[in-house]
């Protein structure tokens, strides 16, 4: 079984911001036997109707099955095991809404990002988001699952309008809230550029130069989380905030 290309360390971390009653994203970094890391954030949906509940389902059973997943032989079985996955969440989550009213509609965004060999697989559902952190930008991976990036990628409006929209944030899609799970996963070549995975509490309360900024300096891993958990809370904190993150290691 293959490994990764790269070497790297990795960190994961929520906050509640400042704002928001509840924290309803997850976050987590993991590694199995033959040195495959994956990565994930989720942004529960719902508020009343549960969102963290969903969420933490999500980041439960991802991380079991990962742990029972000792390598991959191949590009081919990691989409294959991305895939019953994803829709052993989808199931467990939405069969969970079906058992309690108080918890009918309830899902979650989904973000995930496997190192393997020299690629990296990007699954998304939803509006959490994937970057590779390049030199002197910040390269978003995933595309956002809501209705102003349909209404931009159908010409019906510009990118200045899609970030004042009153609807950017009404999602097309999310896992857990339909009987079927629906996503998609892109495949990158993995050059050794950090991956920076998030929720829309970051992107929302932070600019891609400040982003850029932190993750270019000498701190830790979990310093350099903290710098951008600490720039989005200081600029608002209008949302939970869910951070993983996977660099390198440096070399003399």
């Amino acid at each position: 079984m293959k490994g990764i290309r790269y070497k790297g360390q990795f960190a994961a971390k929520t906050d509640i911001g400042l704002v928001r009653q509840t924290n309803e994203d997850q976050a987590c970094a993991l590694i199995n036997a033959s040195g495959n890391v994956l990565l994930c954030v989720c942004d529960g949906l719902g508020g009343h109707n549960k969102g963290d509940y969903a969420s933490q389902i999500a980041i439960d059973t991802l991380s079991e099955e990962y742990r029972k997943k000792n390598g991959f032989l191949s590009s081919f079985s990691v989409k294959t095991w991305i895939a019953r996955t994803m829709r052993k969440i989808n199931k467990a989550i939405y069969d969970e809404a079906q058992k309690d009213p108080a918890n009918k509609g309830m899902g979650t965004t989904m973000i995930l990002a496997i190192l393997f060999d020299d690629e990296v697989f990007v699954t998304n559902a939803g509006d959490s988001r994937a970057y590779f952190v390049r030199k002197n930008k910040l390269e978003q991976l995933s595309t956002d699952q809501t209705y102003v990036e349909y209404l931009y990628s159908a010409g019906k409006i510009t990118k200045e309008e899609m970030e004042t929209s009153s609807q950017r944030h009404i999602l097309m899609n999310a896992v857990g809230t339909l009987p079927s799970a629906s996503f998609t996963t892109k495949v990158y070549p993995n050059n050794g550029h950090p991956i920076l995975l998030c929720s829309d509490g970051l992107y929302n309360n932070a600019t891609e130069g400040e982003i850029y900024s932190a993750l270019s300096t000498t701190e830790r891993i979990d310093q350099k989380i903290d710098t951008l958990i600490g720039i989005a809370k200081s600029n608002g904190g209008s949302d939970n905030i869910g951070i993983a993150y996977w660099e390198a290691y440096k070399h003399d």
